[in-house]
């Protein structure tokens, strides 16, 4: 299979040309190649995205199949398909679960989950961040308008899919790392008492290889790209057995992390994984119709060990994206 990968250099595109290049096949990774480097064995096709012929390199060439990770952006969405829809056999668009518009609740699907407005427009990550709770309605909306794009111009040969928290050594959100981190330092350690909360995620090793199986299959429809929600306290009860330290756990109720300005799933000075119960429909989508369609599902155990291993390799007491510093947890702690 000759494979297009929109990007490639990062995270989920870098982890779907390495595996499409595991499995022997033919990867072309269109990417500026600044934010990284693609895998051995892929080749660099240095393009563009914001400009009208910025694809210009890749001009008559054929695929297999397409692989877009547009994260923020309609304009690019709309150019590739215009570039290589019609020598193309199958196409994946990397979605969010945020283009749903009921976060509440659970056990929705892409059959019945409503959708937030679309959005034709182009956007950055830091004016997605200055947009505060807005930015989320900004990100599922261009995801959303990127959507139906993809199933007009593809129809058929269309795989749509919409990850929620993917987890790996190369999440550059740190919120699932967070915690494998933390519970290697050992110590008292600050946990959410919210034991019944629903969390769900992917690893990006399982995205990439479901990811990889469409592409050789031909797997068209829309997909939530999530494992099935299991309680957070269980969760995390896990990852401490996975990372093999004693802590000594301190539970706060929300109403405590609330009053102590911590705040819930990520960014500074937060507690990753936590979301009030307003939310629980988000981490606790119906996984059913993945699963069947053969999205996989690794142990929890082993995407533990490649997040520990990175957290390490970055420096367990380094300054994070996403969590407590050492000071801000000693300080809260103090007060329970």
């Amino acid at each position: 299979m000759r494979l297009l990968v929109l990007g490639g250099t990062i995270f989920v595109g870098h982890a779907v040309a390495a595996e499409a290049v595991r499995r022997g096949h033919e990867v072309v990774c269109a990417a500026r190649g600044e934010s990284g480097s693609v895998p051995e064995g892929a080749t660099l096709a240095k393009v563009d995205r914001d400009a009208e012929d910025g694809l210009a390199p890749l001009a008559g060439e054929s695929f297999d199949a397409v692989v877009d990770v547009s994260p923020l952006s309609y304009p690019w969405v709309d150019r590739a398909l215009r570039a290589f829809a019609d020598r193309a056999r199958h196409w994946t668009f990397v979605s969010t679960i945020n283009v749903y518009a009921d976060n509440g609740t659970p056990g929705q699907t892409p059959a019945t989950g409503p959708l937030v407005p679309p959005l034709t427009q182009h956007a950055t990550r830091e004016e997605m961040a200055a947009a505060g709770e807005d930015g989320v309605l900004l990100y599922g909306g261009i995801k959303v308008a990127s959507e139906n794009l993809v199933r007009e111009v593809m129809g058929d040969r269309a795989f749509v899919v919409r990850p929620g928290l993917i987890t790996g050594s190369w999440d550059r959100s740190d919120r699932f790392g967070y915690w494998p981190g933390r519970f290697a330092r050992g110590g008292r350690v600050l946990v959410p008492d919210a034991p019944e909360q629903p969390i769900q995620f992917i690893d990006v090793r399982d995205f990439a290889e479901w990811i990889v199986d469409a592409g050789e299959k031909n797997l068209a429809g829309d997909f939530d790209a999530i494992n099935p929600a299991r309680p957070l306290g269980t969760v995390l009860a896990e990852i401490i057995e996975a990372v093999g330290v004693d802590v000594e756990v301190v539970k706060a109720s929300p109403d405590q992390l609330t009053a102590a300005e911590v705040n819930p799933w990520g960014g500074p000075r937060s507690l990753p994984l936590w979301l009030p119960p307003e939310y629980d429909g988000m981490k606790s989508h119906d996984a059913t119709p993945s699963l069947e369609a053969g999205m996989p599902v690794r142990p929890l155990a082993d995407a533990v060990a490649d997040a520990l291993a990175r957290e390490r390799e970055l420096g367990l007491d380094r300054e994070r994206k996403a969590g407590l510093s050492p000071d801000e947890e000693r300080e809260i702690l103090a007060t329970l």
